[in-house]
C-alpha cells in the first residue's frame, strides 16, 4: 500500500525521556491539561502505534506519539460491545460472547455490525460501516470494522501483509503435555454439517498454522496463548481438538464440559498496519476473569 498521511493526524517524535502529559503540553502549544486529558480519554493518542489513555505514560527517546483529531460524537453504550478505538477510517471494538459479527441472511438478530451501523448513523445519516473480518458468535475479543468501502478493500485485499499479530487465549480441557508447540494441518469444510475437518497431510484443503504456549494449567484445564499464522474458519477450535484438548464449552469440536458457561476462546490482541498512516497499531484486551477462575 502507498503511504498516505491521514488527515487530522499529528505525529511527534520524542527526543528525550518524558511523561506523556508533559511532552504533549510542551509540543502542542497552547493546549491545556484538560484538553490533553480529553484526547487521552477519547483514545485519540497512540504511543508507538498503541493507544494509551494514561497521562503518565513514560516516553523514551525515539518513541513516536500520534494524535488523531477524529473521535465519535457520541458514546456507544451496549452490554455486548465496547469501542476501543475510533478514527475517521476504522472502529476497533471488543465483542462479548454470544454476539454475531454479522448475519448472512435477512435475520433481524442484533449483531456487532447492526449495533455499529446504528451508532455511526447517529453522528451522521450518511455514515456507513463495513465488515473487515469476523469472530465466531461464542468467541469474544477484539475485532475491527471499516468506515469506508475503500478502507475495507485495502485491508481485505492486503490482509496477510496488513495483520501483524492475532493472539487469542483459549481455555482447554486437560493438562496440555507440550508447554508450547506449532500445529500445521490442512482444513476442509463439510458442506452439509458446516463442520471443519483437519488433515495432517495436504489433501487440497487450506493450510492452517497455529502456535501456542501454556500460560497456566492444572490436572483439569490449561490456559493457552494462541497465535495465528493463518486465519482459517474455526482454526483454533479444530486445532485444539487435534491435540486432544478441545476448548471448554465447544460441543461442536469435542468438548464435554462447560465450567465457565461459555466457549473458552477470546481474541486478546489484534495488531495491524493502519491503512492510512501506515503505523503498526496494537489493541489489547484483558483475559476474561472467568478463564482464570478454574485455577483458584
Amino acid at each position: 500500500m502507498k503511504k498516505t498521511k491521514a488527515p487530522g493526524e499529528t505525529t511527534l517524535r520524542v527526543n528525550e525521556p518524558a511523561e506523556l502529559m508533559q511532552f504533549l503540553l510542551a509540543k502542542m502549544g497552547g493546549m491545556s491539561r484538560n484538553s490533553v486529558k480529553s484526547l487521552l480519554s477519547h483514545r485519540q493518542v497512540m504511543v508507538n502505534g498503541k493507544v494509551t489513555t494514561l497521562f503518565n505514560t513514560a516516553l523514551k527517546a525515539g518513541d513516536t506519539v500520534l494524535i488523531s483529531s477524529a473521535r465519535g460524537n457520541i458514546e456507544l453504550t451496549h452490554p455486548k460491545l465496547k469501542v476501543i478505538f475510533e478514527d475517521q477510517y476504522l472502529i476497533v471494538v471488543e465483542k462479548k460472547e454470544g454476539l454475531l459479527t454479522v448475519t448472512t441472511g435477512k435475520s433481524d438478530e442484533t449483531t456487532a455490525f447492526s449495533i455499529l451501523k446504528n451508532y455511526v448513523k447517529k453522528a451522521s445519516p450518511q455514515n456507513r460501516i463495513y465488515v473487515v473480518h469476523r469472530l465466531d458468535r461464542e468467541t469474544s475479543g477484539v475485532i475491527m470494522f471499516a468506515k469506508t468501502r475503500e478502507i475495507q478493500l485495502a485491508l481485505q485485499e492486503n490482509w496477510h501483509r496488513v495483520i501483524t499479530r492475532r493472539v487469542y487465549v483459549a481455555l482447554v480441557e486437560g493438562k496440555v503435555e507440550k508447554p508450547e508447540d506449532t500445529i500445521v494441518t490442512w482444513l476442509t469444510e463439510n458442506e452439509k454439517s458446516l463442520k471443519i475437518h483437519s488433515s495432517k497431510v495436504d489433501n487440497g484443503g487450506q493450510q492452517a498454522v497455529t502456535h501456542y504456549r501454556t500460560i497456566k494449567s492444572n490436572d483439569k484445564f490449561s490456559l493457552l496463548e494462541v497465535e495465528l499464522e493463518t486465519g482459517r474458519k474455526n482454526q483454533i477450535r479444530v486445532h485444539m481438538l487435534d491435540i486432544g484438548h478441545p476448548i471448554v464449552g465447544d460441543k461442536k469440536y469435542g468438548s464435554e464440559v462447560s465450567p465457565i458457561g461459555r466457549v473458552g476462546l477470546h481474541a486478546r490482541v489484534l495488531a495491524f498496519i493502519h491503512p492510512m498512516s501506515l503505523e503498526n497499531v496494537t489493541f489489547e484486551t484483558h483475559v476474561p476473569k472467568t478463564f482464570t477462575s478454574v485455577f483458584r
